[in-house]
């Protein structure tokens, strides 16, 4: 600044004055904010409290203070002992579950020696054909200790089934088996299309999983009620929610006309949903299906347990959004869709890594 005419300092601009800011010892910190903290402001006064029905602010009382997400990578490739050895290594490097890719024949269940696997066999997922095949996957990894997560669908009971298989090869208790198969056929008549058989006894296979998960695998997660592949066909967030909580009833009320009880089941769906660049809408996105759910099962299906009402749900950054030609900027919408997704509140977070 030059100096004035009379030889006086010249005044600091304001936003170079020296300012006291607020600090932790300044201001009350609580443990949770509601209506009356809000009092001044316009906007709806019935959020609830986290951990409350009907969850719009979360499905446990202290959110991430409490239980932090699960971060976990998508991966599968080749063959069994190679992703074997990619499993182990993201264990050592910190993770705290797996998830677990399956090749496009394994999805479809096919062996890798059909005809019309040629060309497909261990590239978009890990190749699994027998028990052998998933011993190998596994192997030297303790699966009472990890949760695994299995995007698989039309073959998801059978893939339960081998999973389960080495569990008691391992001498771990089903019971103390913790993980998701996807499980979610109804997505792929929508938007993705590796189904094999016919609706009506699809359908039937995901409630005889219910059935017996709720008996024997009372941790696994029994179906992923997935609108990530619904939003990345095309859909919006308002009809990915749609499509998604379309779906999860119809689950709900297959199962009760196969003869379940509603709160036998209820507590291990899960759902899967898609994050996107949209930050507040993604974020409200959230709020409002917890909030949906919660009143569909209370209300509709009459669920007494509330553990039933709660929906938990994993995200994963948008595929869609991703550009080839632009792979840095990559980054930063999948932190964007990322921080959604946390302040949105989910329970699994999967984050598409840099290309």
């Amino acid at each position: 600044m030059s100096e004035p005419a009379d030889g006086k300092s010249a005044k600091k601009p304001r936003a170079l004055r020296k300012a006291r800011f607020a600090t932790d010892a300044d201001l009350e910190i609580k443990g949770a904010y509601g209506p009356a903290d809000i009092a001044d402001l316009d906007v709806p006064r019935d959020l609830g409290q986290p951990g409350q029905y009907p969850y719009t602010r979360g499905v446990q009382d202290t959110m991430y203070r409490g239980q932090f997400w699960t971060m976990r990578q998508y991966a599968g490739f080749g063959t069994a002992a190679e992703s074997n050895r990619r499993y182990k290594y993201l264990l050592a490097q910190g993770g705290k579950g797996l998830s677990v890719a399956f090749d496009l024949p394994t999805q479809m269940g096919k062996d890798s020696d059909h005809p019309t696997a040629a060309g497909e066999v261990g590239r978009v997922g890990v190749a699994i054909d027998s028990l052998e095949d998933m011993r190998v996957l596994f192997d030297g990894i303790p699966l009472g200790e990890v949760s695994t997560s299995m995007t698989i669908n039309a073959t998801a009971a059978t893939l339960l089934a081998l999973y389960v298989a080495v569990g008691d090869e391992q001498g771990v208790l089903r019971r103390e088996l913790r993980g998701t198969i996807q499980n979610d056929v109804l997505k792929e008549y929508i938007a993705r299309g590796t189904y094999i058989y016919p609706p009506r006894p699809s359908m039937r296979l995901i409630t005889d999983t219910f059935t017996y998960c709720a008996r024997e695998v009372p941790q696994w997660n029994t179906v992923s009620i997935s609108g990530y592949h619904i939003r990345e066909a095309g859909a919006d967030a308002v009809q990915e929610v749609a499509f998604t909580l379309a779906d999860g009833m119809a689950y709900v009320e297959a199962a009760i006309a196969a003869g379940l009880a509603v709160d036998e089941f209820a507590p291990r769906l899960s759902f899967f949903f898609n994050g996107h660049n949209n930050f507040l809408e993604e974020i409200a996105k959230f709020r409002a299906a917890r909030r949906m759910w919660a009143r569909i099962m209370r209300d509709q299906f009459g669920a007494q347990n509330p553990k039933s009402w709660q929906l938990r749900f994993h995200t994963q950054t948008a595929g869609v959004t991703l550009q080839a030609q632009q792979p840095l900027v990559n980054i930063a919408r999948v932190t964007i869709q990322a921080l959604a997704a946390v302040l949105g509140g989910t329970q699994s977070l999967h984050t598409n890594s840099f290309d």
